[in-house]
């Protein structure tokens, strides 16, 4: 039933995209918004010539939170496919971490993104195509290089989408999707810092479906997404995603669950799979401020059917903040709390370090971008309780506490590349 599903899928999508290739070339309309749980600030407008015209704004895919600032993109003629929009990005990381468990290293470098984005954001059948190579740092898990992670995750289109505006307030899109889950993004340059958190751990990051985007009014949005969870190619995950947005403030609920069951599980298809998730957003954008502080339930219900002995829950909650300054610098930070359910006595499932453990963690992330370039560190900390022996750091996996100083250096490429 489930390569069914996937089969039917995939055929849909080659259907649309064959539509999409046969589409001629369109005059660029600017795109709605897309709904996400949180809204990247508006970058300052480049300032034009006399007699040029106002330089394009960046398109809303990838959604990118801030402090980096994306580029308006490329645009060149493909043809029969019309006019294509293109972004790229090249990030190198350097790594240095205390503790680390056995199988990683103190010191790491990668290349972090290696990455082109290509769209088409007007006419009937739109698309979106994200082909290339990646990382998926995140705080408190062992570090991956970029050919492990894309083997190992979502592979070298992690994104690829199909959209069908039907009218003004209404679309569908249909491939793999960012998940509706969250207030963080999968990669690096989509977040504030460059590792995802610990409530990020816990959710789903992209996965395979179909989902219809709804505006209702002045300022509501609505998405909702029949898909496969944590990339687990069985399509029994309904999400869904209510944005009220006023002004700087915008307030998000996001809620997805399991309308089914499976013992099926692989390193991007944890045993959380199996669960049902909420999460509450508020973000504040305003001058140099962001401000988004958020909180987040799961639970993993318990069935012996799929290796689940006695179920857990966590809870947790974490306020990012960013503070913009003059020539390009700027200072995000983020803060965590999350705990977890069960006891070892129970041989409840092990959501975090431990049944019944809990932690914490700070990050800063000092910021520089000076256009398509940037430079950012970030300076972390993470502090287990009541976790259980072996399941923490350090070589015995016995130390309660994991430092991390962590480099990113970048570059943005978009209009600087478009055709004269």
């Amino acid at each position: 039933m489930y390569l069914k599903w996937n089969r039917i899928l995939q055929s849909m999508a080659g259907a649309f995209m064959a539509i999409a290739m046969m589409a001629g070339a369109q005059t660029p309309a600017p795109p709605a918004s897309a709904p996400a749980a949180s809204q990247a600030p508006e970058p300052a407008a480049a300032q034009p010539a006399a007699a040029a015209a106002a330089a394009p704004s960046p398109i809303p895919t990838p959604s990118v939170t801030g402090p980096l600032q994306w580029l308006p993109p490329a645009t060149f003629s493909a043809g029969f496919l019309g006019k294509v929009a293109a972004n790229g990005i090249v990030t190198g990381s350097g790594l240095w971490q205390g503790n680390h468990i056995p199988g990683d290293n103190t010191g790491q470098a990668a290349l972090s993104n290696g990455q082109i984005f290509l769209q088409k954001a007007d006419g009937p059948v739109q698309y979106f195509i994200e082909v290339g190579a990646y990382t998926l740092p995140s705080l408190g898990t062992p570090f991956l290089a970029a050919d492990k992670t894309v083997s190992d995750f979502y592979g070298p289109v992690p994104v690829a989408f199909l959209k069908i505006p039907a009218g003004k307030t209404t679309s569908f899109q249909i491939g793999a999707l960012p998940t509706l889950m969250g207030a963080e993004y999968t990669f690096t340059f989509e977040n504030m810092n460059i590792e995802r958190g610990l409530l990020w751990n816990q959710e789903n990051a992209i996965n395979r479906g179909i989902q219809v985007n709804q505006t209702l009014g002045k300022y509501f949005s609505a998405s909702l997404s029949w898909n496969d969870g944590y990339y687990s190619n069985r399509y029994s995950w309904l999400t869904g995603l209510l944005t009220f947005t006023k002004g700087p403030h915008s307030i998000a609920f996001s809620g997805m669950g399991n309308l089914g069951q499976t013992a099926y599980q692989t390193t991007a298809t944890p045993v959380q799979n199996n669960s049902t998730m909420y999460a509450l957003i508020y973000t504040y954008t305003k001058g140099n401020w962001i401000v988004q502080p958020y909180w987040q339930y799961s639970d993993v219900p318990t069935n012996p059917a799929v290796g689940v002995v006695k179920g857990a829950t966590t809870n947790g909650g974490a306020i990012l903040l960013s503070r913009a300054f003059k020539h390009g610098f700027s200072l995000p930070a983020r803060f965590e709390y999350i705990t977890s359910s069960g006891s070892a006595a129970e041989n409840s499932v092990n959501l975090l370090y431990g049944p019944g453990s809990s932690a914490v963690s700070g990050t800063v992330t000092p910021t520089y971008q000076s256009g398509g370039f940037y430079i950012r560190g970030d300076l972390s900390w993470v502090h287990a309780n009541s976790y259980t022996p072996g399941d923490v750091f350090g070589s015995k996996g016995t130390n309660s506490e994991q430092p991390r100083a962590m480099a990113e250096i970048g570059f943005i490429f978009g209009n600087n590349l478009t055709e004269r």
